[in-house]
């Protein structure tokens, strides 16, 4: 995307769009704001005003506070919830929708969400807000993502406030500005399917062709290339996820973007020791969304797609595409963890010694982003990743093998120091670091969120003055699970 350095906009500058509203009207509900008591801003995303074209002074003023609180609304505002069913656990709920997400318009070409602004039409006898804790972990950990160079959606701004909210216990309302160059999900199709609205299901196909895959337009066999072109950005981001250990917790149909970002952070987590079976959200008994799990799943949401594409593609063109989703998944993976291996090329027998790595990593309880980290540096001298684990034999093993495979680079073993330690991050957001800085908040200290957010912005840089954060996850804190209100 193309930014003008000397175009720069004061909020009462702002014209937003509202291209989504004209699709028809099932597909949306028109809803106003309802601003928190005592608003107050936490923190304000400088990068992504750059990308929208604000004025980074307009960031600090209460007008800003007013836009993110939903009280202030540029020219162009036309605030609306968007409708979407979806399979929640493997069952199908056929109303959904924006619960407590109220959108406010377009902005060189990203949407804006008030994550947490009050009830809409889909909120199910729910308040519609969010509170402190779970915001602060939407607000930074969708900036971690875009560190890692995983897509995802963003966040402008993250505001709290004196607004008594009931989860369980009283906690403080709080709203996350979010955005999205699209927050069209498997399950907006879905809904039109179910209810057997295929003009809107067209017009909505259309939108989504326009909006993520604009080079499709106009081409033969559109919609089937469309399907093609979703399954292959999922098949992708699913690799991503494993490849940096991340666990998404809530991978329902409603939580699965047709652009094949990341959206809706809830109980997710990032890996302490490496386990493939970790669940890191405990409504999900069965282990349905479990980190080893996500790319099975990640294909069974794309068969819930596509039936609900059917009245637009025949079913035989979709098979052909979605055949290609195991293929697609396991080369981006192997490529990925090849070059955290720090291999020139991806060679015949590195998916075997890839498998006897992580198996050997659950079996020794080792922490995965610290390994990674600390065979960056790997010169022959076993003694720091060996401190690692408990008992020596097991990664002396597989030492042996990754020895002789790196026999096979052509590149030097500082060059292959310098590309690793591009590739495999110091730092990513654990949920015991996340929690940190949400009991500091609860204080009104919020220099741990701003230290965070930095770690977040550059998650591969050295930051010696967070080198506890670096650290193995302390062992008090390690694989725990958290709720979907998270």
């Amino acid at each position: 995307m193309n930014i003008c350095y000397y175009c720069f906009m004061k909020l009462n500058e702002l014209k937003l769009t509202n291209p989504y509203l004209a699709l028809p009207a099932e597909c949306h509900d028109r809803v106003k704001p309802a601003p928190l008591k005592n608003p107050f801003l936490i923190h304000a995303n400088e990068a992504v005003a750059e990308i929208l074209g604000i004025d980074k002074e307009e960031l600090h003023t209460g007008r800003f506070v007013d836009f993110a609180n939903g009280a202030f609304q540029p020219e162009g505002s036309d605030t609306f919830a968007m409708c979407y069913a979806g399979h929640q656990f493997g069952f199908f709920v056929e109303r959904l929708g924006d619960g407590r997400a109220i959108n406010i318009g377009t902005l060189n070409g990203l949407h804006m969400q008030l994550k947490g602004a009050g009830q809409t039409k889909y909120s199910r006898s729910g308040d519609g807000r969010a509170v402190l804790r779970s915001s602060i972990r939407e607000y930074l950990m969708s900036e971690a993502m875009h560190g890692l160079g995983i897509g995802t959606t963003r966040a402008l701004a993250l505001i709290g406030s004196e607004h008594s909210v009931y989860r369980q216990e009283w906690e403080k309302g709080a709203i996350v500005l979010r955005v999205s160059p699209s927050w069209v999900r498997f399950g907006t199709f879905e809904y039109f399917a179910h209810k057997k609205r295929f003009k809107e299901l067209e017009a909505l196909a259309d939108y989504a062709i326009a909006e993520s895959y604009p080079h499709l337009v106009g081409l033969e066999d559109t919609y089937a290339l469309f399907f093609g072109e979703v399954v292959e950005k999922t098949a992708r981001l699913m690799a991503e996820w494993q490849a940096v250990g991340f666990n998404h917790g809530v991978m329902n149909t409603d939580n699965m973007s047709i652009a094949g970002l990341t959206i809706d952070y809830g109980p997710y987590a990032f890996l302490d020791d490496y386990d493939a079976g970790y669940i890191c959200n405990h409504t999900d008994q069965y282990g349905r969304y479990s980190f080893g799990n996500q790319p099975t799943i990640g294909e069974w949401n794309l068969r819930a797609l596509m039936a609900a594409l059917s009245p637009l593609i025949p079913r035989e063109k979709m098979e052909e595409r979605i055949a290609q989703y195991w293929k697609v998944y396991r080369q981006h993976y192997i490529q990925l963890m090849g070059r955290k291996l720090g291999f020139d090329t991806i060679q015949d027998g590195d998916l075997e010694l890839i498998r006897h790595m992580l198996g050997t990593l659950q079996g020794l309880h080792m922490d995965y982003t610290l390994f990674f980290r600390t065979l960056s540096r790997y010169t022959g001298d076993r003694t720091d990743i060996l401190k690692l684990g408990l008992y020596h034999q097991p990664m002396k093993d597989w030492l042996d093998d990754y020895d002789k495979r790196l026999l096979q680079n052509t590149s030097t073993p500082s060059e292959r120091e310098e590309r690793m330690l591009k590739l495999n991050p110091k730092f990513v957001l654990k949920n015991y670091m996340l929690q940190e800085v949400i009991d500091a908040a609860h204080e009104h200290d919020f220099a741990p969120l701003d230290a965070l957010f930095r770690i977040a912005q550059d998650p591969y840089a050295e930051h010696p003055e967070f080198e506890h954060w670096a650290d193995a996850t302390p062992d008090v804190y390690k694989n725990r699970k958290l709720s979907c209100s998270s």
